[in-house]
């Protein structure tokens, strides 16, 4: 499984949906509860501990893990992360059921065998009124970089290939999604997307050195772009927070 992948961090308009999320949570519950499936070396983790989340990472990587308890210990929020070394479908073994303010998914339902099982157990540890934050790789995108680069026939391929993938993207990468195939996978687990914005519209794909960006100004441009459609749907991942259906 890949770990603090650039589909696992996401951006500042990620960064900012999941902080509004959980000042909502906090002002409800006092100390928000987070969840981070497959969290990696606690590139979340640490950011929320610090913020005085409890925070619990599922993630079967042994190494990723041992990374997450230096950080947290160098941070001096070791007491706030519980850290288990478990895959996700393990998920309700150590999460109790209806617990959780915030239930991550970064970068994992590109790479779980059974996508729809893993939403389903993020849906049952989600509290009422909490959300699930998932962010997956694009098709859309992978379709449009690599006929941009003057890759054409992988990005033909791409528009019809199962799961959204090649043969050389490796054995790491087993799907993409895009928007609607998104919406029906959280679907099946009884969930509502409230946001669905795009990730990376441009920033991943302007030249580097020939003209200079502003990082301010690149920012505000992400900002306003990921949630209108068509900008949305060609960002190079998708973000969605989700809740059960009537929360």
């Amino acid at each position: 499984m890949r770990t603090d992948s650039s589909v696992a961090r996401g951006s500042v308009a990620v960064r900012r949906a999941l902080e509004t999320e959980l000042e909502a949570a906090a002002s409800r519950t006092g100390r928000p509860r987070v969840v981070d499936v497959g969290g990696g070396s606690g590139v979340w983790a640490v950011r929320f501990a610090a913020a005085g989340c409890l925070v619990t990472v599922v993630e079967p990587n042994h190494n990723a893990l041992a990374t997450l308890r230096r950080r947290a210990a160098e941070e001096g929020v070791a007491d706030r992360i519980t850290a288990i070394a478990d895959d996700s479908d393990s998920l309700g073994a150590h999460v109790p059921a209806g617990s959780a303010d915030l239930v991550l998914a970064h970068g994992l339902l590109e790479v779980v065998d059974d996508p729809a099982r893993v939403i389903g157990a993020l849906a049952e540890a989600v509290a009422p009124h909490g959300a699930v934050s998932v962010l997956v790789a694009n098709r859309p995108a992978a379709v449009l970089h690599r006929a941009l680069g003057g890759r054409l026939a992988e990005a033909r391929q791409l528009l019809t290939a199962p799961d959204g993938v090649l043969p050389a993207d490796g054995d790491t990468l087993l799907r993409r999604f895009d928007t609607a195939g998104l919406r029906a996978l959280l679907g099946t687990g009884g969930l509502e997307p409230v946001l669905l914005r795009g990730d990376g519209v441009v920033a991943d794909v302007l030249p580097s050195g020939n003209v200079p960006v502003r990082e301010d100004e690149l920012t505000e441009f992400e900002l306003a772009a990921a949630a209108e459609s068509p900008l949305r749907d060609i960002a190079t991942r998708l973000h969605a927070l989700a809740r059960r259906a009537g929360s």
